[in-house]
């Protein structure tokens, strides 16, 4: 069994170590995973996209009707708390910031409860960054039916379907399982993908099945300013298997390119089964982002 770290996290109104934090076992996240939750990455002690991160957070939340608990300046203020303490600790200024926020404390019942003061936590790791061989070669992934609940779109902590379905990559000894419904692609088990055909980078239309990632807005502006083609509409299984390039997205990934999908070789010509221009292009843009887009 591994040993909880003893690095500062945020409880309910209180800094604890992450060791020693407690909630109850009648906490509504506990029993019914009725909750949400955000990831925001932290480059040299600077949040990245923090408002789109809350915004996305306060979308959640109205869609499982808990109420904000927090102001945006009090979030703020809390998170910078943890960012600078772990900084310290750790000697890592790039870092990865988890939220979670639960309807709270009730006797069990389906029904929401009202009145209940909603559980509030944060923590912060190390943001332990893809490796250059990765970058350099790539990674390779697995497709899988996507099997998960209708609501995709809600951050929700509810993530068995997503544990089941990372498992599947996991047990193949690859970096994700890319999801299809009804024959299209959606998203992968923590992940946005993406692929190139004919030069534009095309993504799953936002809907209920698809978490709105803060790459999906990023991969837009980028491609607006690399000049390169976007364009979000369903993606078919069979356009997926024969893409010049796939990429996946998230807060630890940034933007990774997928260079073999079921044991195939991802990509066509001189190119086939090795990164892509668009995924160079996409990455260093990515970069630039970074230092400017962070606060």
């Amino acid at each position: 069994m591994q040993a909880l770290p003893d690095s500062l996290c945020y409880l309910n109104g209180e800094y604890a170590r992450l060791c020693d934090a407690k909630i109850s076992v009648l906490d509504r996240g506990f029993i019914f995973g009725d909750g949400v939750y955000e990831v925001i990455p932290v480059y040299g002690k600077r949040l990245f996209r923090f408002q789109q991160h809350l915004s996305r957070l306060e979308r959640s939340l109205s869609k499982v009707r808990i109420r904000n608990p927090h102001t945006e300046t009090e979030w703020l203020e809390r998170i910078r708390r943890l960012v600078e303490e772990h900084a310290e600790r750790a000697d890592a200024p790039d870092q990865l910031v988890y939220l979670q926020v639960t309807r709270g404390v009730a006797l069990r019942d389906h029904v929401m409860p009202e009145g209940v003061e909603p559980t509030v936590f944060m923590m912060v790791s190390t943001l332990k960054p893809v490796s250059a061989e990765q970058r350099r070669q790539g990674v390779a992934c697995v497709s899988a039916r996507d099997f998960r609940w209708q609501r995709g779109d809600i951050k929700s902590t509810s993530l068995l379907g997503n544990v089941l379905a990372r498992q599947i990559a996991a047990d193949a000894g690859v970096a994700e399982t890319i999801l299809f419904r009804d024959g299209c692609l959606t998203e992968a088990s923590a992940s946005n993908v993406w692929i190139v055909h004919e030069g534009a980078v095309l993504g799953a239309p936002k809907s209920e099945h698809v978490l709105e990632g803060i790459r999906y807005s990023l991969i837009a502006e980028l491609c607006e300013e690399l000049g390169i083609g976007f364009n979000l509409r369903p993606i078919a299984e069979t356009e997926v298997n024969a893409a010049d390039e796939i990429l996946l997205s998230s807060a630890a990934k940034e933007v990774l390119p997928v260079t073999r999908l079921d044991g195939e070789p991802v990509g066509h010509g001189a190119g086939k089964g090795k990164p892509g221009p668009i995924y160079a292009r996409l990455y260093e843009a990515y970069q630039r982002a970074k230092a400017e887009q962070s606060i």
